[in-house]
Parts: C-alpha cells; sequence; structure tokens
C-alpha cells in the first residue's frame, strides 16, 4: 500500500487557556492576603460569617453588590475587582483606556501640567509595573550614559535605578537607595498580589552590586526623614528627595494605577544644579514619553 504525504500539514497541539478560578475562591485568596478571619470580613461587610464562608466554597452566588462590598472591605485593586466580578459572572465595574484616548485629555492635561510646573526639577509618571509613562525634561539629562536596551519604547525606572548598564554605578548610596527600592516593590506586591511585579522583584534582586558600592550616607543626611537619592552627573554629586502623588477618585484602570514622582533638591548645590540646567534646554526627548 503506497504512503502518502500531506505536503504543509504540520500537526498542532491545542493547550487550553487555563480556567479562571470561581469568584469563592477569589474572594478566599484575597481574604488571606489581607490576613482576615471570615468572622473579621463578614463583621467589616455586615453580612453573616455562614453566608460568607456559603460564598466561599460555591454553595452560594454573590450579587454584584455583594462582589463590590467585599472587594471593597478587602482593598482589591481595581483591575482585581474586575477579574472577581467576571469570575462572578459581570460586567467589569472599571474600564481601561490609554492616556492617548479622547476621553482622557482632561487626565493628561493634568499630567503635563504637574510634570512640567516640577521643572527645573525632575518629575515622572510610571504605571502599575514602573514603567516609564511621561516625564518632564529634566530627567532626560540625568539619563545620561544608561544603557541604550534599557531606554525603549516602554522604559522600566526600576530597572533604569538598579541594573549595572543603568543608573547604578553613578547612584553614591546604592546599597542603601537599592535596599528601600526593593521594600517598597515588596509591599507593593504584598498589597497587589501581581505575578509580573513579583518576577520583577525577583529580576532586580539578581543583578550585581556595582564595584564600590556601599551603605554610604552623606553627613547631611537629612536627619533621617527620608532616603534620598545621590547621584553623580557631569553637572556635579546631586542629591534629592521624592514625592509620590496619585488620582483621588479614579474609575479607569490607567488613572488608579498610574503614580507620579515628582524629585526635591535634597540641598542647595542641587538646586542651583537644576537652574544652572534649565538654561537652553532643549524639547523633552520623545523617548521619554509613550502615550
Amino acid at each position: 500500500m503506497a504512503s502518502r504525504r500531506r505536503l504543509g500539514y504540520r500537526s498542532r497541539t491545542m493547550i487550553p487557556a487555563a480556567p479562571s478560578p470561581p469568584v469563592g475562591t477569589l474572594l478566599r485568596e484575597w481574604r488571606r492576603r489581607r490576613r482576615l478571619s471570615q468572622l473579621g470580613l463578614a463583621l467589616d461587610a455586615e453580612i453573616s460569617a455562614r453566608h460568607l464562608s456559603f460564598l466561599e466554597t460555591g454553595r452560594a452566588r454573590p450579587s454584584r453588590d455583594m462582589v463590590l462590598r467585599l472587594a471593597e472591605r478587602l482593598d482589591v485593586p481595581p483591575r482585581d475587582r474586575n477579574a472577581i466580578l467576571a469570575a462572578a459572572g459581570f460586567a467589569p465595574a472599571y474600564p481601561e483606556r490609554p492616556l492617548a484616548h479622547a476621553s482622557m485629555a482632561v487626565a493628561r492635561r493634568a499630567i503635563e501640567t504637574i510634570l512640567a510646573a516640577h521643572e527645573p526639577c525632575p518629575a515622572l509618571a510610571v504605571d502599575r509595573h514602573w514603567s516609564l509613562v511621561m516625564a518632564n525634561r529634566a530627567v532626560a539629562p540625568l539619563l545620561a550614559g544608561v544603557d541604550e536596551s534599557l531606554l525603549g519604547s516602554a522604559p522600566n525606572v526600576l530597572r533604569i535605578a538598579l541594573h549595572p548598564r543603568g543608573l547604578a554605578p553613578r547612584i553614591v548610596n546604592f546599597a542603601e537607595l537599592r535596599a528601600h527600592l526593593l521594600a517598597r516593590l515588596q509591599r507593593q506586591i504584598a498589597i497587589s498580589g501581581d505575578d509580573a511585579l513579583a518576577a520583577l522583584l525577583e529580576e532586580l534582586r539578581g543583578y550585581p552590586t556595582p564595584d564600590g558600592a556601599g551603605p554610604h550616607v552623606g553627613a547631611d543626611d537629612l536627619a533621617g526623614i527620608a532616603v534620598p537619592l545621590r547621584l553623580r552627573t557631569p553637572a556635579g554629586p546631586l542629591s534629592f528627595i521624592s514625592t509620590i502623588t496619585v488620582f483621588g477618585t479614579p474609575v479607569d484602570l490607567t488613572l488608579a494605577e498610574l503614580a507620579l514622582e515628582t524629585f526635591f533638591p535634597a540641598d542647595d548645590a542641587t538646586a542651583r544644579a537644576l537652574g544652572e540646567m534649565a538654561q537652553g534646554r532643549e524639547p523633552l526627548h520623545k523617548s521619554l514619553q509613550r502615550s
């Protein structure tokens, strides 16, 4: 019997997508992440512990209002509230639109206004994974010498800060700042349960320490009120403290997950250097903006 061959045919094995956990499982996971007992959450949500137990085990199906009430009490991030609603068979409560969308024009202008008004001091906006969304013109000079591979279309500011081809070799108090940033990321993971952030944390922990880095704290150590960023630059050593700004009442995922970090001079020499650097500054480098 002659054998036959089918040219151009390749056998494919379809791998089914992993099913999303039931709504009760998600509620139980978030309750445990918040270290709450069933009784504690039930009292806070003003329902019986028995009803909550039925919801978690799938013996009862929650209403949309109940899902939102429990998510509110558990301080579940908006993106994960959408996931719990979907698991319960409901539409998401929070839309997600890019900043370039016409409906986001007001928010986009607000961000641009804050960043521009902060000059000559650096300021930037990052998303939930620390990807750079927008920056003012004072940021670009500080990134001089950072490897181009770290400055793609969506550069990650933590990678830029801690990577040996990033700012790390120029950070005077590298060990001190690294410990602060990793602890900050660890807290964010504990709150959000974000797997991508957990992977980022492991990646950052694996970066080698630059030669000569130590737990240096200058004589003007801000009296212990903040961990500064002390950076060697062509304009001389600069020292910054930073603040974080978030939108107060966002109902869109993009805005809910956006944070604006503004840097302030920690000493007079830095303030003078920033003023001098601002003179004759060119327009903001396009690579530092992402719609």
